[in-house]
């Protein structure tokens, strides 16, 4: 029996959101935008930071 899951794909959003015309937004609009993707950024940094501290863990390990 496989347990795998398939791997996600990357949402598309991203490549949906810069094809988008900035000018048909608001300023209000834009403001929450630019605030809704410093928070993804904070996110995915954060994430990159427990991926790198669990690598490091795990090679401290098997070298020991």
């Amino acid at each position: 029996m496989d347990d795998e899951q398939p791997k996600a794909q990357p949402d598309p959003t991203l490549k949906t959101l810069a094809k988008q015309d900035l000018y048909s937004l608001s300023v209000g609009d834009l403001e929450e935008r630019i605030a809704s993707l410093k928070e993804e950024i904070a996110r995915c940094e954060k994430a990159l930071g427990d991926r790198g501290s669990t690598r490091a863990a795990a090679e401290k390990l098997f070298k020991l």
